[in-house]
């Protein structure tokens, strides 16, 4: 029920112990406000890991060639390992099983022109599987498909950011563009969530620039998109198999760390699992000591807070006062404060992270740091139920004092 006279007594007595009533809430406030800034940078550190491991399939490997660092079968070390559009087929003949896509990739930068605009920007021959791999969007037109590459079609595939700064409004679809003393004909223009830099990327069918590159089969590298359903087990099956398979196919020494290189989003993707796991539960860890010792402080203040005011409890007691609403006085006032003091530092920790925002990208890797309401919302509840818990105590233990006992207190 609303008492008005014992909501006066409340806001006298604040008014009358400024610094406790601040210390109470300030106490608070900075551990709800530390918990929510914690949990934020947490949540944006898990927006960058996902940032980095989502711009490319997760049922992905690339597959790279080195130089060997051991004699082996009559080679010499340091030999120089090369794909090419044999082992393109041989693999994916013999590992058909495990297979969803697989396209090589050669890569070499070249200036681009259209009418008196060029510019120098990356040029990459792919097949059509290489639009999945790379989650490629097309913005107009389509990518690089099979006829393409069995025809050896000089067609080209461009970024957004290619687009705009060759054609800026004009329609860029059907049109040719100059490359290597030779003329493309666009074919499609596309966007990519990875940024700028994959915005700015040329794609041609491979067997096109192997053409033009003195007519070689040489491949700088293979990506291979395994089939969802054999799992992480099955991929990781896959990657031994298929390295034990290259490296008898191009006599590398067995036990060669450097013949052939197997790269595995989904690999790469369970370790930062693990690494963001372990982040998360630090981060946790943290903010839980964080509202402990909020509730430790409260409670510490709490008890400071009804012994300051034993005697003035007596002279209640003494005018009739009962030992119920002496209690609930003292929990109204803890509950008063610890909830104002609570959304003040719940709102401060959200205005913070929105302030933040993503400056933190860049020297700190935190991407779009939030905190969820609700979570948020629980921290403040359950601080201020602490707060309550921790005023109730000394309360209950105050009322019981006789009245004579509190007056000649000292």
């Amino acid at each position: 029920m609303f008492s008005r006279d014992r909501w006066l007594e409340i806001f006298d007595s604040i008014k009358k112990n400024k610094l406790r009533t601040f210390l109470s809430g300030f106490t608070v406030a900075l551990g709800i406000l530390i918990f929510v800034v914690l949990f934020g940078f947490g949540n944006g550190l898990d927006n960058t890991f996902d940032k980095f491991f989502t711009d490319d399939a997760l049922n992905t490997m690339w597959v790279n060639a080195g130089r060997t660092t051991k004699p082996y079968m009559g080679y010499k070390a340091n030999r120089r390992i090369e794909f090419d559009n044999k082992d393109l087929e041989d693999i994916t003949n013999r590992f058909d099983f495990y297979i969803d896509g697989i396209t090589p990739r050669i890569s070499e930068s070249g200036n681009i022109g259209y009418k008196l605009k060029s510019n120098n920007y990356s040029v990459r021959g792919v097949g059509p599987s290489h639009q999945k791999n790379e989650m490629t969007i097309m913005m107009q037109g389509r990518y690089i498909n099979g006829l393409d590459v069995e025809n050896k079609e000089r067609n080209v595939v461009i970024g957004r950011l290619v687009k705009q700064d060759l054609f800026g409004d004009e329609d860029a679809l059907g049109k040719f563009v100059s490359g290597g003393g030779r003329s493309w004909k666009v074919i499609g223009v596309f966007q990519d969530d990875g940024g700028d830099n994959e915005e700015r990327i040329v794609y041609v069918p491979y067997t096109t620039l192997q053409l033009i590159q003195k007519n070689t089969d040489k491949l700088q590298q293979i990506i291979i998109s395994y089939k969802p359903e054999i799992g992480y087990a099955g991929a990781v099956a896959f990657e031994n198999q298929l390295k034990k398979y290259l490296k008898q196919k191009k006599f590398i020494d067995p036990t060669d760390p450097r013949g052939v290189f197997i790269r595995s989003v989904a690999s790469d993707l369970s370790r930062n699992d693990q690494f963001k796991t372990g982040l998360s539960s630090i981060i946790l860890f943290v903010g839980i000591g964080t509202l402990l010792a909020g509730i430790i402080g409260i409670s510490n203040i709490m008890v400071f807070v009804v012994k300051e005011r034993t005697k003035e409890l007596g002279i209640r007691k003494a005018i009739g006062a009962t030992p119920s609403s002496i209690i609930g006085m003292i929990l109204q006032e803890a509950i008063f404060i610890t909830s104002i003091s609570g959304y003040i530092g719940l709102i401060a920790g959200i205005g913070i992270l929105k302030l933040v925002g993503n400056t933190l990208e860049e020297d700190y890797y935190i991407l779009d740091p939030y905190v969820d309401l609700n979570t948020a919302i629980l921290a403040t509840f359950l601080l201020i139920g602490f707060g309550a818990f921790a005023g109730y105590l000394p309360a209950k233990r105050a009322a019981k004092i006789k009245p004579i006992e509190a007056l000649t207190d000292k």
